[in-house]
């Protein structure tokens, strides 16, 4: 009985490793196919297509008897959850990456914990004591994973391997010479991709309290995400050509990057938000960092630098002191309600 206790407690915890394995793969492929000339916008609408396909039978019969009734309050917030959670958040991500180089994106997107705990600090999602060591905890952990964020960004350092690799395809003279104006407009983009990702959670929370029908309710977010990047796909590509898959690599990317990215991959999310709540769930998106790195340097032959690795330490560190206070205030909180209820059931008693 204690074993299986122990068991799903650690369940959260093992999804969000199977979901960041997901992604850094995501990320490979993703990566690989631009390069290759997949259209950004193209990808992102078929993906979503892809994602919806596969999910919808499973949500149809799944939670056929179980699935509540569709409002149009519960409409809203899939709307929003949709551009905040898919559309706008790729979008973003994307152009940024466009005006700044993808070591630069890739670990900006490592901000989104810090944000991610910020607003739920200003909206009054999560609890914040710093009087207390849990508070005090979120706080340092926080911080931690911020200057690891950093660390990445600002420090390359000397190479702790030597792996051959290819000349890459964008230099950083290259990206110099876009302009101090377009490296800030991808700098906000990237921003704006972390804010929407911190905002997707924190409404995930409150929807999955109003529609519990987990995988219905991913189903309607690709399908009207994938209309939303299809409107935006036809507004800004006019040449119908670019819808055309013509290489083996893209139509992997797109399958892999539909089913496991965003079909398997959001469930796994959206499971988790509801466990464990967003912040939890955002502290593991820095490992993803870690796992990309990986695979550059065992599949794709990249060099290894001592930043990425004090780095990637202290954002570790930072996690796992955030995950502690998280999981010292559910304790708390835990153990003040069970004291709570065991008081008025006296109450009860001596009245």
């Amino acid at each position: 009985m204690l074993g299986m206790a122990r068991i799903h407690e650690w369940k959260p915890l093992i999804a969000m490793l199977v979901f960041d394995l997901i992604s850094a793969v995501t990320t490979a492929l993703i990566k690989k196919a631009l390069q290759e000339g997949l259209d950004r916008l193209v990808l992102i609408t078929l993906r979503q297509l892809v994602a919806t396909v596969f999910l919808a039978p499973i949500a149809y019969f799944k939670e056929r008897s179980t699935r509540p009734k569709l409002t149009l309050e519960i409409l809203v917030y899939l709307f929003f959850s949709a551009a905040f959670g898919a559309a706008l958040s790729q979008y973003t991500f994307f152009y940024g990456l466009q005006y700044t180089t993808a070591t630069f994106a890739i670990t900006f997107t490592n901000m989104a914990p810090v944000l991610t705990f910020l607003i739920a600090v200003l909206l009054r999602v999560e609890s914040l004591n710093i009087k207390n060591k849990a508070g005090a905890a979120k706080i340092i952990g926080t911080l931690m994973s911020f200057a690891g964020v950093m660390l990445l960004t600002l420090y390359k350092g000397v190479a702790l391997t030597h792996a051959h690799q290819a000349e890459p395809s964008e230099s950083p003279d290259h990206v110099a010479e876009s302009g101090k104006k377009s490296w800030t407009l991808g700098t906000l983009s990237l921003l704006a991709n972390c804010l929407c990702f911190s905002f997707w959670l924190l409404l995930q929370s409150k929807l999955t309290k109003k529609y519990p029908a987990l995988y219905s309710s991913t189903a309607y977010m690709f399908l009207i995400s994938s209309l939303q990047g299809g409107g935006l796909t036809a507004a800004i590509q006019r040449r119908a050509s670019v819808w055309v898959l013509t290489r083996p690599l893209e139509i992997v990317a797109v399958l892999y990057t539909g089913i496991m990215g965003s079909g398997v991959g959001y469930v796994v999310m959206t499971w988790c938000v509801e466990k464990r709540g967003p912040v939890f769930t955002s502290a593991f998106i820095p490992i993803i960092q870690i796992m990309v790195a990986m695979i550059d340097f065992f599949f794709l032959h990249e060099n290894l630098y001592l930043g990425s690795v004090l780095g990637s330490i202290l954002m570790i560190l930072g996690l796992y002191i955030l995950l502690w206070g998280k999981k010292r205030d559910a304790l708390e909180a835990s153990s003040s309600a069970a004291k709570e209820e065991e008081e008025d059931k006296e109450k009860q008693v001596k009245s």
